[in-house]
C-alpha cells in the first residue's frame, strides 16, 4: 500500500516505524527543509508544505497514493490540506483510505461524564471548534467519493520520548491537582494499530475514539512514573496556583471520560496498553526515564 502523510510529526512517524514493513512506499510533508533532511534519513520521501506554499511534486504522489493520513491541524480557522489539495484528493485515482487525526477535545466539557462517538460535539475553545469543522469537511469530501474517510479522535498521546517518565527524569514534571478532573490517554503504539487495522478494513465516514480504558487524574500519572523510577514525586500544586501556558490550562477546561468501545467492536482492536500504568511500565522497562534510555520523539 502506498501511503502519503500530510504532517510527518510524532504520531505519524511512530506509525510508519511500527508498520513500515506493511507499506509499499511512504512519503509525506514537513514544514521545513531541515525537517525534510531528518525524515529522509529514515527513508521517507519528504516534501515541504508550510500550510500555504507547497512542493508541486506532492500532486504527483497523490495520483498514486492508496492511503492518505492527515495529521495537520487547522490553521487560522480552516484546514490547510483541504484548502490546497481537496480537488487533487477527490480526483486521486488509486485512493481508497483517508484517515484524519482529530482530538477528543471536540466533545468539550462533560463534567466528568462518559462520552462516545454518538455524543454531540460541544467544543469549548476556538481550536476545538476548528477541529470539528475540519472533521465535517473531510466527511463531506468522502460522502460521494470512491474512498472511505475515517475520523480518529485521539486522547492524550504518549509514547517513546514523550511521557511522564521523561518529565520526571528531566525535572519538568508537575503534579497539578484539580479536584474531580480526569483525562484519557493513548499510547502511540495503540494509535498505530488502530490506524493499520482501519486501513485493512476501511469503513465509510466512520468516527473512532482512540483512547485507553481508564480515564484518571493527571497527578496519578506523574506519581506512578515517579514510583517506577524510585523518585520522590513532585509536590502537589493546586490548579488555581499552577503556572501554565494558556494552551496547557485550556486542557483542564474539559473534564470527561471517553469510551473506546467502537474500536474494539468494529475494528476488533485489543489495546496493548489499556491503562497508563501498562504503558508507563513498558516504557520504563525499555529504558525511558534513564539517561541511557532517553530518545527523541521521532518528529
Amino acid at each position: 500500500m502506498n501511503l502519503f502523510v500530510f504532517g510527518l510529526g510524532y504520531t505519524a512517524l511512530q506509525f510508519i516505524r511500527l508498520h513500515r514493513h506493511r507499506l509499499t512506499s511512504v512519503s509525506g510533508t514537513v514544514r521545513s527543509l531541515e525537517k525534510a533532511k531528518i525524515v529522509e534519513g529514515a527513508g521517507i520521501q519528504a516534501f515541504r508544505f508550510d500550510g500555504k506554499d507547497f512542493n508541486p511534486t506532492i500532486l504527483q504522489h497523490l495520483e498514486r497514493t492508496e492511503a492518505l493520513l492527515i495529521s495537520v491541524p487547522p490553521a487560522d480557522g480552516s484546514d490547510p490540506v483541504l484548502e490546497r489539495f481537496s480537488e487533487a484528493i477527490a480526483a486521486a485515482p488509486c485512493l481508497r483510505w483517508v484517515g484524519y487525526l482529530s482530538t477528543v477535545g471536540v466533545y468539550g466539557d462533560a463534567g466528568g461524564a462518559w462520552v462516545d462517538e454518538t455524543t454531540p460535539p460541544n467544543p469549548a475553545t476556538p481550536r476545538a471548534r476548528y477541529r470539528i469543522a475540519a472533521e465535517r469537511q473531510w466527511l463531506e469530501l468522502g460522502a460521494s467519493a470512491p474512498f472511505a474517510v475515517q475520523i480518529f479522535r485521539l486522547a492524550g498521546i504518549y509514547g517513546p520520548g514523550r511521557n511522564a517518565l521523561t518529565k520526571i527524569a528531566d525535572g519538568t514534571a508537575k503534579r497539578i491537582v484539580k479536584p474531580g478532573q480526569v483525562f484519557n490517554r493513548i499510547h502511540v503504539v495503540d494509535i498505530a494499530q488502530v490506524l493499520m487495522t482501519s486501513m485493512e478494513h476501511p469503513s465509510r465516514n466512520a468516527i473512532y475514539n482512540v483512547a485507553d480504558d481508564e480515564p484518571g487524574p493527571p497527578q496519578d500519572v506523574i506519581a506512578y512514573a515517579a514510583e517506577l523510577l524510585g523518585s520522590e514525586p513532585p509536590p502537589e500544586i493546586s490548579f488555581d496556583e499552577a503556572e501554565q501556558t494558556p494552551m496547557a490550562r485550556a486542557f483542564y477546561a474539559d473534564n470527561k471520560r471517553v469510551r473506546n468501545t467502537r474500536i474494539k467492536s468494529e475494528l476488533g482492536v485489543r489495546l496493548r496498553y489499556p491503562t497508563f500504568r501498562d504503558g508507563l511500565r513498558a516504557l520504563h522497562e525499555a529504558g525511558e526515564g534513564s539517561k541511557a534510555g532517553q530518545s527523541g520523539p521521532g518528529g
